[in-house]
């Protein structure tokens, strides 16, 4: 995880340390907002600060009562507007409000307990959805993961969503797993893919047994896993954050990551090739046993198609479509 999103790790460690901390959480917006809901804030006892809740326009008035409720245990309710006036100074081009949750954290009061943030930053290290509900009338909190029975269908939704807010009285504050995107075959497209793939809040893997293809020096900075595709993936965890691109053109390497990514939960998988090369990879997944309704949800020829050319073009083609699939469904 970046260390400017682990946001209540950085809370809990300075809790732990004696130093004091308060959560602030983007509730609710309205107009131009520069942050969604459920970005989030850590304020430390002593001022400083990780994360962000706007442009930089109201994080002084949130340090300001994250201070004040670190000594009386009171979580707050802060609402900010901007007149079109400021706007442009801010950020918010068109004005916007926004309304933040701060909590701090600790036994006094209403305040979050520590041992509910230690559970939140442990299943987010494990990779687990869960959602934190938050009560504003009655300050009562708990964590619920997506099989709850009493989360319901609305806050299900939310969190297939990637969507934090308000139910009734109840925010639900959402931690879903960081996004991953798994490259099988470390070709040409695969190194513009990789980069832009960050650039939009992946996490990017790229498997390829074979050392030329994969060498440092294609894949600067990059996690590159020198293993056959079906043992890298059985290692990695495949989940529903996760998406699976392949791309080697080889069934040797591409066939069992593909037949891994059908037995999983990823959200997106795709395969690079024509369509008559994929008319003869369903034939062989057919024949290995895929289901025929998983082996339709396979996007081939892989990306959006918008013509598409060179490796820097294909690998724009192939994140649209990903982002497609995530967004919209």
């Amino acid at each position: 995880m970046a260390e400017h999103d682990a946001i209540p790790e950085t809370a809990l460690d300075w809790h732990r340390a004696g130093q004091g901390a308060a959560l602030a959480t983007v509730v609710e917006t309205w107009g131009s907002a520069p942050r969604p809901v459920g970005s989030q804030l850590a304020i430390s006892g002593a001022g400083a600060m990780a994360g962000s809740v706007s442009g930089g326009c109201v994080e002084g008035a949130v340090i300001a009562e994250a201070l004040e409720a670190l000594g009386d245990g009171q979580p707050r309710l802060l609402e900010f507007g901007v007149s079109d006036g400021d706007a442009f100074a801010v950020g918010l081009a068109c004005g916007g409000r926004i309304r933040v949750l701060v909590e701090p954290v600790g036994p006094v009061g209403r305040a979050l307990p520590e041992d509910l943030l230690a559970d939140l930053v442990a299943a987010r290290a494990a990779r687990r959805a869960v959602a934190c509900l938050v009560d504003t009338e009655s300050w009562a909190r708990r964590l619920a993961g997506p099989e709850d029975p009493a989360l319901g269908q609305a806050i299900g939704e939310r969190m297939r969503a990637d969507r934090s807010g308000f139910e009734g009285q109840v925010f639900v504050g959402l931690h879903n797993p960081p996004l991953r995107l798994v490259v099988v075959g470390a070709v040409h497209i695969a190194q513009p893919l990789v980069q832009m793939a960050r650039l939009a809040g992946f996490a990017p893997v790229v498997i390829d047994p074979r050392p030329a293809f994969g060498a440092a020096a294609r894949f600067p900075g990059e996690v590159v896993i020198d293993a056959w595709p079906d043992a890298a993936l059985a290692d990695l965890g495949l989940d529903a954050r996760s998406a699976v691109v392949t791309l080697t053109h080889d069934p040797k390497l591409d066939d069992p990551a593909i037949m891994a990514a059908l037995d999983s939960d990823v959200f997106y998988l795709g395969c690079l090739g024509s369509s008559r090369t994929h008319a003869g990879r369903v034939a062989r997944l057919e024949a290995a046993g895929a289901a025929p309704e998983r082996i339709a949800a396979i996007h081939a020829p892989v990306g959006l198609g918008i013509g598409a050319r060179t490796p820097g073009e294909i690998a724009v083609a192939i994140l649209a479509e990903i982002l497609q699939r995530l967004r919209r469904g």
